[in-house]
């Protein structure tokens, strides 16, 4: 094709007519017949071989059509120059000029700076029109050798498009001119450098995980990507262009290389079906594609799935390739390195026989160890944690060890009592243990020592708050609860640093941390199924009794502590007595309250706040009190607070007669459910305040660290709680927790926590707004606006979460909890909140919890419309049609 192309050299530079209409029509069938032999038989390496050959007949026709034989070249380059063409990607060519021609002001629009001389501006002009035309969507540049050269010594991506240039027609001396000075010019050890540095800021871009639940197939860590990165190192060191050359460069090994084609061929399989499916560019496995991609890979025993299942499917392979892919690059890099850079490097360091510092790498003496006594795996890991200050990581060759004996990990492995003993030293070690654990579940260690924990490698989380595989979300609480007991961490979480620092034996958090999602996928309940899963370890590693019982109890109860602090009254005491009986003594509840901060830090990095760190810190030392037998009545309580705001208020100067009115006013109920800090703000900006006449709205910042408090005083009105709701949505505000009262003399006290999903601007900036704002719009007292139904998330509609309604009586009897579970969206609580006003349900406080897109909302309410049944089911219905997104 490239030889007819050169043939034309010499003939009249005179330019064919052409007929675009034609030309586009019968590339497409081309096309459309090489994309159904792909459907009917999928082979993605012919698929782009003959996508890449369409579209080099299509710009050899329109190139000898443009009469630019004589002048310029025609170079493919990028992916195309690879011949690996997607279905939907972009065609990248070079025009090649050459550079004795004079620069004139002919240069074609859109190439400023090309010398262009005699070469005829306009055709190059027509030709990429003419590309356009035919429905290719070409990248284009014009440069002369001399302008590719100083571009690729200044642009190391210009220099890897070069790198994989390849001739389609044109002055076949031009692109050979290019050849030798590239060459000259390519030093390996910098390319290698930029591409390496390249890869780091592409990795913390894509959140340095190949685990995204929307992962990049190209871009991401263990993408195609990180597979080319490796090859153009090699190519520009000349150490080979394909996986079997590398082989036999000494790079890898045969085995490897076979690997290594295998998951490249699996990767641009993703991505072509991804550009089919998609019917455009794309190169991400957004939650819309998944399913559809997996059914039309046809995966085996998926005919009759669900689309969560067939996703599901689909990522777990994807993420195994994901992890081969990384485990195999870092031992390629480390061997490009060696081999490019070899330096005088000092006498590698004994550690003991078998293993020896290797200028910071842990280096195994003798490669067969591993194969010869697999319990060498995990003395490894052991000896990078006893060494972790000089020794950073592992060799090529210690990695590619494990590697290849990983499989001896078995049964009787397992089994043996002396690799157990190592597995807990690993768990109990004072540092590294995070780092262990990591490379031990990169390197596919830990699954096999823990066949469970293998289960749940690579798994998606069904749910919209976690945005990482349960393997790696198991990890990060590792990594959040051995941060509590490190110094250069203690200003994170300093209360939970302190506990973790008197906790008798930390590594039971660890050991609680790995397996309390362990059971997640198999169906049932996950966390009694951990249970069973942490009692059986802990029967084989020996655990005493008391132990075994403390990490049943953390696995089983993992969630408990959460969903008490977030959806219960931590004024009742009944709540706080019953959390208490059901944790027992203080061992047990440090050990939960750790857990439990852990693991929801480790679900996303969007779910945690300080309101929910309060939240849990005050049902801690409540239910430490209970433990302790200090509970004090409600009475005493009562006074506790009334004396904790008197001592805040005199630090004012606020003398009691001035305030005592206003208190007079206020019931038990409402010091019960307010902090002193609280009450004695609200007293300051409201005991003096003429609410008769106009109602009264103050806002502060929160004092815990999260958006901003507001107070509403006012005349009691109906649909109070459903018009302040109406202005915070109008706003795009979300409502954190909302704590409404009724004084004796009829007035309202509702006090909110309120903050900014989005994040954007500075709270300070709209607290003088807001006051003036609300209070105008109450003062209206107008009819309430209709909801709006705000339209769920991309995310929200492929795991959507099914409305539950569920209204109950509380405890005493004689009020009632609601609780409501439904997608996040805009208008949700003000649609909440217009129901009851329509059913003239009295609401006494309401708790709103998001985990990412779900919303988890309790609200306590009571009236009498409440003691009808058939109203109740009525009241339910309603409601179950206002959340419905």
């Amino acid at each position: 094709m490239a030889e007819a192309a050169q043939a034309t050299v010499g003939r009249e530079d005179r330019s064919a007519p052409i007929d675009p209409v034609a030309l586009r029509a019968a590339y497409r069938a081309r096309r459309t017949e090489v994309l159904e032999a792909f459907r009917s038989r999928p082979d993605v390496t012919a698929l782009l071989r003959e996508l890449s050959r369409e579209t080099d007949r299509l710009l050899l026709a329109l190139w000898q059509a443009s009469g630019l034989d004589r002048h310029c070249c025609l170079v493919a380059v990028g992916g195309y120059g690879r011949a690996e063409l997607q279905p939907h990607s972009d065609v990248d060519i070079l025009l090649l000029v050459p550079d004795e021609v004079a620069a004139a002001g002919n240069a074609p629009a859109g190439t400023p700076g090309v010398a262009c001389g005699t070469v005829p501006a306009a055709r190059i002009e027509a030709f990429v029109g003419a590309c356009w035309d035919t429905g290719l969507e070409i990248g284009h540049s014009v440069r002369t050798v001399t302008q590719c050269l100083a571009e690729s010594q200044a642009d190391v991506t210009v220099q890897t498009s070069l790198l994989e240039r390849r001739f389609l027609a044109g002055r076949r001396a031009l692109f050979n001119q290019l050849a030798a000075p590239l060459a000259a010019t390519l030093e390996p050890v910098a390319f290698m450098r930029a591409k390496r540095f390249e890869m780091r800021q592409r990795h913390a871009k894509y959140e340095d995980t190949p685990y995204s639940l929307e992962p990049n197939v190209k871009e991401s860590p263990g993408g195609l990507r990180d597979l080319q990165t490796v090859l153009w190192i090699a190519r520009a060191a000349g150490l080979g262009r394909s996986w079997t050359q590398l082989a036999t460069s000494g790079i890898v090994t045969r085995s490897e290389a076979m690997v290594l084609a295998r998951y490249a061929r699996h990767l641009k399989l993703l991505r072509a079906w991804l550009h089919l499916v998609a019917n455009r560019r794309e190169d991400r496995l957004v939650f819309d594609l998944q399913a559809q991609v997996a059914r039309a890979q046809g995966l085996r025993g998926l005919e009759k799935a669900d689309a969560r299942q067939a996703s599901e499917h689909l990522m777990q392979r994807y993420y195994w390739t994901a992890k081969a892919v990384t485990q195999l690059t870092t031992i390629l890099l480390q061997n490009l390195e060696a081999a490019l850079s070899p330096v005088e490097a000092a006498t590698p360091e004994p550690i003991d026989a078998e293993f020896r510092n290797d200028g910071g790498l842990l280096d195994v003496v003798d490669e067969t160890l591993f194969e010869r006594d697999p319990g060498a795996i995990l003395r490894a890991f052991r000896s990078l944690q006893r060494h972790a200050g000089p020794v950073q990581g592992m060799t090529a060759r210690t990695l590619r060890a494990i590697w290849r004996a990983r499989t001896g990990i078995d049964a009787d492995f397992r089994k043996d009592a002396e690799n157990r003993r190592r597995f807990l030293d690993i768990l109990q070690a004072p540092r590294g243990v995070t780092r262990a654990l990591r490379l031990m579940n990169q390197w596919s260690v830990l699954g096999r020592y823990l066949p469970v924990f293998r289960r749940i490698v690579g798994r998606m989380q069904h749910d919209l708050f976690h945005v990482y595989t349960v393997d790696q979300h198991i990890l990060m609480v590792v990594r959040n609860l051995r941060r509590f007991g490190m110094p250069e961490h203690v200003h994170e979480f300093p209360f939970c640093s302190q506990l973790y620092s008197g906790f008798d034996k930390p590594w039971l958090l660890t050991l609680a941390a790995l397996f309390h999602d362990i059971a997640k996928g198999r169906g049932g309940d996950h966390s009694a199924l951990g249970r069973l899963d942490v009692r059986r370890f802990c029967r084989d590693h020996d655990l005493c009794r008391e132990d075994t019982a403390l990490v049943e109890f953390l696995v089983e109860h993992h969630l408990t502590m959460s969903s008490v602090a977030q959806k219960q009254d931590l004024s009742d005491p009944e709540v706080v007595t019953r959390f208490a009986r059901r944790v027992g003594d203080d061992r047990r509840l440090t050990a939960l309250y750790l857990l439990t901060v852990a693991d929801i830090r480790g679900t996303s990095p969007k779910v945690w706040n300080a309101w929910k760190g309060k939240l849990l810190e005050d049902l801690y030392r409540l239910a430490k009190r209970v433990l302790g037998g200090e509970q004090a009545s409600p009475g005493e309580r009562v006074d506790a607070r009334r004396a904790e705001a008197v001592r805040i208020l005199n630090l004012y100067g606020l003398a009691t007669d001035r305030y005592e009115p206003f208190w007079a006013q206020l019931d038990i109920a409402y010091f019960l459910r307010n902090e002193p800090q609280d009450v004695a703000w609200q007293t300051r900006v409201l005991h003096a305040c003429q609410a008769d006449v106009e109602p009264v709205v103050k806002t502060r910042l929160a004092p815990v660290g999260v958006g901003f408090q507001v107070v509403v005083y006012l005349p009691d009105q109906q649909d109070l709680f459903a018009r302040i709701c109406g202005y915070f949505d109008s706003k795009n505000l979300s409502v954190l927790d909302a704590r409404v009262h009724t004084t004796r003399h009829g007035y309202a006290l509702d006090s909110f926590l309120v903050v900014d999903p989005a994040g954007t601007g500075s709270y300070r900036d709209i607290l003088a707004l807001v006051e003036a704002e609300l209070a105008a719009r109450l003062a209206q007292r107008r009819p309430l606006d209709p909801p709006v139904r705000g339209r769920a998330s991309r995310r929200s509609r492929y795991f959507p979460v099914r409305p539950q309604v569920d209204l109950r009586p509380d405890g005493r009897g004689n009020r009632y909890l609601l609780s409501i579970t439904a997608n996040d969206r805009t208008g949700l609580l003000y649609g909440i909140a217009r129901t009851l006003a329509t059913h003239g349900v009295s609401l006494y406080t309401a708790r709103i919890t998001t985990l990412g897109e779900r919303a988890e909302d309790v609200f306590l309410i009571g009236g009498p419309s409440l003691e009808n049944e058939r109203r109740q089911i009525q009241l339910e219905q309603d409601l179950l049609a206002a959340v419905q997104a």
